[in-house]
């Protein structure tokens, strides 16, 4: 297994990346419903999850600013339903332009000997739309330009497949998987690209309260790719509680800085900083905040269910 990740380091480090459709995650290891419903009730218990990334920090003036993304999420291992189901709802603003979706996903998980696997589908409503106020057209009366808001929205479907064990875990998922498009109320049509995601991490006990995990993840279009390889320390006291700090590398782009901690047994805070060294783009923000429920069941917790790494 160690080798089959090394190989996936090695064949993807050498993609070329750019932006697509799909929001940034910068915490991607902790927030992996966003992009894969197979994840949907891997954990064994209800998993809440609020994010929010502010990008490209004091980019441009107070009508064309960077971009800001909310992340709300939550999964659960639903044992009569042979699986898990999951919420994930996105919103992300991009100067005039806004964008909205919503998913509602399943995931049929089957337990192996070494670990488990979780095959699922997502259906859900994704809204977009543009502020044509703000553009300020340099000739009036361009059709192609709206001169107030314009939105639409339309049917979204996703699939993706999760198997982890204790040490490891490993997806394959795409989004946007019927390319819907939206008619926007002035007439114009908004494409959404079929995007493809590939998750994998490790889990290397150093000590007794030190671990590695290292993770990477990759996100395209097909036509263009991006990635980001990633490296967590976790510090774990005696009462099972996480402090972590680690470094994430983005091809093309520049470095992150990762940090966190468990404030409880069940509630955790984590902080991402990203340094855009390699482009001329301003530097990005992410805050997360996250809460677990215990699910009280008569069926025993599996070995595989990582209560380290969630």
């Amino acid at each position: 297994m160690n080798k089959f990740l090394l190989i996936i380091f090695a064949v993807f480090s050498m993609l070329n990346v750019t932006a697509q459709q799909v929001p940034q995650f910068s915490q991607n290891m902790f927030n992996k419903l966003a992009n894969n419903p197979g994840f949907s009730g891997s954990r064994g218990l209800v998993a809440t999850s609020v994010l929010h990334r502010s990008q490209w920090l004091g980019f441009g003036d107070g009508n064309s600013a960077g971009a800001s993304t909310q992340n709300f999420s939550v999964d659960a291992e639903i044992p009569f339903l042979h699986g898990g189901v999951g919420l994930n709802i996105v919103k992300d603003d991009i100067a005039q332009f806004s964008n909205l979706g919503l998913q509602a996903s399943y995931a049929y998980r089957i337990e192996m000997p070494s670990g488990q696997i979780g095959m699922g589908m997502s259906i859900g409503v994704f809204q977009s739309g543009i502020d044509g106020s703000l553009l300020n057209p340099s000739q009036s009366g361009d059709q192609a330009i709206p001169s107030s808001d314009a939105k639409g929205s339309n049917i979204d479907f996703g699939t993706g497949i999760y198997f982890n064990t204790q040490d490891m875990y490993i997806g394959f998922s795409s989004l946007h998987l019927n390319e819907p498009t939206i008619e926007w109320s002035n007439g114009q049509d908004y494409d959404l690209e079929r995007h493809y995601f590939l998750i994998a991490g490790y889990y290397h006990e150093i000590s007794d309260i030190l671990s590695l995990n290292p993770s990477l993840y990759l996100k395209s279009d097909g036509a263009t790719s991006q990635l980001d390889i990633n490296s967590n320390l976790v510090y774990t006291n005696g009462n099972n509680n996480q402090m972590w700090g680690g470094v994430s590398y983005r091809l093309d782009e520049g470095i992150i800085l990762l940090a966190g901690m468990d404030i409880t047994k069940d509630l955790r805070f984590g902080l991402a900083y990203d340094l855009t060294v390699l482009n001329s783009m301003s530097n990005s923000f992410e805050v997360m905040l996250g809460y677990n429920f215990k699910i009280k069941t008569n069926k025993s917790l599996s070995g595989y269910k990582n209560p380290r790494f969630l």
